[in-house]
């Protein structure tokens, strides 16, 4: 099942991987690199109204996200941010933080709010096809 969440943030096109009941997505937006969005697939819009089995599956959700993204971004911290402020189904935007910068394809993505709060507003938007091909990518790195 999806939502109108995940398809603000360009579902089918920027699934990485799925699970029993998350969507995970990359972010369009990337603030930095391998920023990527979690995707409830239940119909919930508060984060006390899922059921305990996506709660159970939740862990399988983040132990894959985090060790894709310890691969690829080799990241030094990682921020789960449950902001859902204009997309209301129960998602939460993944940021992995690092001192610095990544770079990917030649593109630089530094982590412009190191060591404070991500900053939101300093993103790279990889548009739908570079949403789409970073989705691709990154899948092929998804834990089994």
């Amino acid at each position: 099942m999806t939502n109108a969440t995940a398809k603000s943030f360009g579902y089918p096109d920027t699934v990485v991987a799925e699970t029993a009941s998350w969507l995970v997505l990359v972010r369009p937006k990337q603030p930095t690199f391998g920023s990527l969005v979690l995707v409830c697939k239940e119909p919930a819009s508060a984060f006390s109204d899922l059921t305990p089995a996506a709660f159970a599956d939740l862990q399988t959700a983040v132990q894959g996200i985090e060790g894709l993204l310890r691969k690829r971004v080799n990241y030094q911290k990682i921020n789960y941010l449950m902001l859902m402020m204009v997309d209301l189904d129960v998602h939460f935007h993944v940021i992995p933080r690092y001192e610095g910068a990544r770079e990917s394809d030649g593109v630089s993505y530094p982590d412009a709010g190191w060591p404070g709060q991500p900053n939101l507003g300093a993103v790279h938007d990889l548009g739908a096809d570079g949403a789409a091909a970073l989705a691709r990518d990154l899948a092929k790195d998804w834990p089994a």
